[in-house]
């Protein structure tokens, strides 16, 4: 579904609100404070919204009202605060189009008044984020199906200069994508079947896609990979490579790689999760969700280099095959690993995953996975962790959550942590049974099938945040998208190789 915005210089008039059915107004905070010299900006029935606001008594002057005209204006009012991070404008954003969005209208008008146009570009893209994330229509399979979201249209009134909201739309599209596919049901998303949704996009976007199968893996020697899938009955498991290669720009090169964690479901290996810790497993793929979406972005932006993804595509199922404590196994590299814990099954497939992705040199890789209940100990679903083997992109994954609004936080990965994966049989074990520090020990681990790539590692504790996170109003966030483009865009030390 397609949604248009149409910027329209022509600011908004009483006559134009009242043939408006939905209306989103920002406002300057400190205008709409009382004893402000200037008072609230020019704006119909600005008397109303300014009665009604104050007897809402809402200190953080947001209004949900209806307008009393002939179509009853359903308007959402919100005034900026100066200071406002992007975090809590995204969420601002999803407060301000949810009672439009229930009403289910075809289309919503923005405006933002009393603002310099550079400060209200900024604003305006969250709205547009905001509609677009919660008009994306999510698999369903109920018997009754629900109404077809109707938006068609969003317009922006009185905007001076035109506004580039392509990155918007690209993020959103891509976010949308990793969403969709992380939501439906293990029955539906095998990784037969997800190749098969992966090769129709391939298709579509002009990706070249090669399928590492078990048998090719086994002449790689995957045995990392090998172990996780030789439980399920299926010979599906595999490794998905794509490319998008730039029509012009670095075609030779590969500054960048995407890898995404899909196992599409975990039972935990012979180490059975319980019921309560089964439950929502077919969302364990969602780090390879999340890097496809992060691909379809770029491809959409048309970055002018290489961009190589690569997904881990496999179940944890449990059988009389199926990998088991203290096995050995042997990883494409030639690290031999120690099995500890078959629940630990995610850093074993991105083992062999990030091997191959490091063979071919890029300059840098970024994987995704939904890894350690540790990392959501640590941080809640509020932000997701970030481990790096270069101490320079530490300052640049802090600056990239805060610009995004996808907040990530890094943990230190020292090598002293190591001791605590010494084994007595094999050249590293995969995880430790006390469970101390988790996140960091499986960082340790998979840096060691990185070589001396540039790296770094989202732990994905913000992948399901109940009630949705920033502007996105679902529990499956899709986290990791905005975070990536706001990584390679607007940081200085990535800038330079990253630059659209």
């Amino acid at each position: 579904m397609k949604i248009e915005l149409k910027q329209q210089k022509s600011t908004a008039t009483q006559s134009g609100i009242n043939t408006t059915s939905h209306l989103i107004i920002l406002l300057p905070h400190q205008r709409l404070e009382k004893g402000y010299k200037g008072g609230w900006p020019a704006l119909p029935y600005a008397d109303i919204l300014k009665q009604r606001l104050k007897r809402s008594g809402d200190s953080d002057a947001v209004l949900t009202t209806d307008l009393p005209n002939k179509v009853s204006t359903h308007v959402t009012l919100a005034g900026i605060k100066a200071d406002t991070d992007r975090f809590e404008l995204l969420t601002l954003a999803r407060k301000l189009a949810a009672p439009h969005l229930a009403q289910n209208p075809t289309a919503i008008a923005i405006t933002a008044v009393g603002f310099e146009a550079e400060a209200s570009a900024p604003l305006l893209k969250a709205v547009v984020a905001a509609l677009l994330a919660g008009s994306c229509e999510m698999p369903s399979f109920k018997s009754k199906a629900a109404k077809p979201l109707r938006l068609r249209t969003i317009v922006l009134l009185g905007i001076e200069k035109r506004i580039d909201f392509s990155r918007t739309i690209a993020e959103a599209d891509g976010n949308n994508l990793a969403r969709q596919l992380t939501t439906l049901p293990p029955n539906e998303l095998t990784p037969a079947t997800y190749r098969k949704r992966i090769t129709k996009l391939a298709r579509e976007h002009g990706w070249k896609m090669n399928f590492l199968d078990q048998s090719t893996l086994k002449r790689k020697k995957a045995g990392a990979f090998l172990a996780v899938c030789q439980g399920s009955s299926e010979r599906d498991a595999g490794i998905v490579h794509l490319r998008y290669t730039p029509k012009q720009g670095r075609k030779k090169q590969t500054p960048l790689a995407l890898v995404g964690k899909g196992i599409c479901f975990d039972t935990g290996g012979t180490n059975l999760k319980p019921a309560q810790y089964m439950h929502g497993m077919h969302e364990d793929m969602q780090g390879s969700a999340v890097a496809l979406g992060t691909l379809l972005t770029l491809t959409q932006l048309r970055v002018p280099y290489v961009v190589d993804c690569w997904l881990a595509l496999a179940q944890n199922h449990i059988g009389p095959n199926a990998y088991k404590q203290n096995d050995v196994v042997t990883a494409s590299n030639g690290v031999t690993i120690e099995v500890m814990h078959t629940d630990a099954e995610g850093r074993m497939v991105l083992a062999d995953t990030l091997v191959q992705a490091a063979r071919l040199k890029p300059r840098l890789i970024i994987d995704y996975a939904t890894l350690t209940g540790a990392c959501h100990y640590s941080l809640s679903a509020r932000y997701s962790g970030g481990f790096t083997n270069r101490n320079m992109l530490i300052d640049e994954i802090i600056a990239a959550g805060r610009g995004s609004g996808e907040r990530v936080w890094p943990f230190p990965i020292d090598k002293d942590f190591d001791d605590e994966l010494k084994s007595n049989i094999a050249d590293v074990k995969q995880c430790t049974l006390g469970g101390e520090a988790d996140h960091i020990l499986a960082s340790r681990f998979l840096q060691r099938f990185v070589a001396d790539t540039p790296w770094l590692h989202l732990d994905l504790s913000s992948g399901n945040s109940k009630g949705g996170l920033a502007h996105i109003p679902t529990d499956i966030t899709g986290f990791g998208v905005h975070f990536t483009t706001q990584l390679l865009f607007d940081n200085e030390a990535l800038s330079k190789v990253y630059k659209t």
